[in-house]
């Protein structure tokens, strides 16, 4: 099953909007289409949560593959626009120091930039 994934441009920086639920699902659906971005270069990306309802542990593990792959191109994945209890799981998990999240799309384009 395919995931709805907006896509946006702030000068170098991808931001993608997935709506929804990123789960066991579509997750693989949503890592084809983030590392392909990686792949053709892109090195600076924000994911914006503001249309997720929900992530499951299949969807952090993406993100956590995403975030490792930029970091080894001197790339930044930032996260951003969580709802709470989307949130709490990632600072309960111990992503959140793993993955940079921050609260709205500016805070994370000024870090992703």
């Amino acid at each position: 099953m395919d995931i709805d994934v907006r896509e946006e441009r702030d000068g170098e920086v991808l931001i993608l909007v997935p709506v929804g639920r990123l789960d066991g699902a579509n997750a693989d659906s949503f890592e084809s289409v983030v590392m392909d971005h990686v792949g053709k270069g892109v090195r600076r990306m924000i994911v914006d949560f503001s249309r997720l309802d929900f992530v499951s542990s299949s969807g952090s593990r993406v993100l956590l593959i995403v975030a490792q792959a930029l970091k080894a191109e001197a790339g930044a994945l930032v996260l951003c626009a969580m709802r709470d209890h989307i949130k709490e799981v990632f600072e309960v998990s111990g992503f959140s120091r793993i993955i940079a999240i921050r609260d709205s799309r500016e805070e994370a384009l000024t870090l992703a930039s």
